[in-house]
């Protein structure tokens, strides 16, 4: 099973005071979770004040730092629209990226997803999609790159934990349904992040964890550091 680790997304210090934001703490934390279990790691490009950016130049000082520290690294990033003005400037911003990651995640939720999905394909870049929602499967069946996708991310927004898991089984059957072969890849946030962690080893799919997406254990105690989420996923699937 391939295990993602994600190990910001936008969290902040006071929410976990071990979640890596700088470029050296990024590439420690890389280290860590390969070490831990994890195949492929996800981060987002933090700026000094707590926010998210795709700017070139911040991603590339994180990649230099990423790979002087773990040259074998399999790394992404997001393309959120979170992390600038919208869609033209998103495609602008990603158009001169400088270093590129391994892979980039475009939601499909989002405006101009379909665009930016191409133009990362395009500049050389592994594509992951992401769908949040099943009205958000109808426009990624109908992307031209639904077939170049390394894998399909399935990130159900909703909040319970019971129907989490059946809206990311529903999607998973939409997509499948389209004869899409890749991999599926379900992930959860906060209380629907160890559910869908289950589900994903029953379904036979690959996961992720982090502080992205949750901060504790699946016991419920708090995870000292994304090395421990990640070696916890890898106990819960062999087990």
């Amino acid at each position: 099973m391939l295990l993602k680790a994600a190990v910001n997304g936008g969290r902040s210090k006071a929410e976990r005071p071990t979640v890596p934001l700088t470029p050296a703490e990024l590439a420690a934390d890389t280290v860590a979770v390969l070490a831990a279990g994890a195949d492929v790691v996800h981060f987002h490009v933090r700026t000094p004040d707590g926010g998210q950016t795709i700017r070139p130049d911040a991603l590339a000082e994180v990649l230099t730092a990423i790979r002087a520290a773990a040259p074998d690294a399999v790394v992404g990033t997001t393309t959120g629209l979170w992390t600038c003005s919208g869609p033209a400037e998103r495609y602008e911003l990603v158009r001169a990226w400088t270093q590129l990651p391994d892979f980039a995640s475009v939601a499909f939720s989002e405006e101009g997803a379909a665009e930016t999905a191409v133009l990362v394909r395009e500049r050389g870049m592994v594509l992951e999609s992401a769908v949040w929602t099943r009205e958000d499967v109808p426009r990624l069946l109908a992307s031209p790159t639904l077939h170049d996708n390394v894998r399909i991310l399935i990130e159900p927004v909703e909040e319970d934990p019971v129907r989490a898991v059946v809206e990311a089984r529903a999607m998973a059957a939409q997509v499948r349904a389209a004869g899409v072969a890749c991999p599926i890849l379900y992930h959860g946030d906060g209380a629907t992040v160890w559910p869908l962690v289950r589900a994903a080893v029953e379904d036979g799919h690959e996961t992720r964890v982090g502080f992205e997406d949750g901060t504790a254990l699946p016991d419920g105690a708090p995870a000292a550091d994304n090395a421990a989420l990640v070696r916890a996923a890898r106990a819960l699937a062999a087990g």
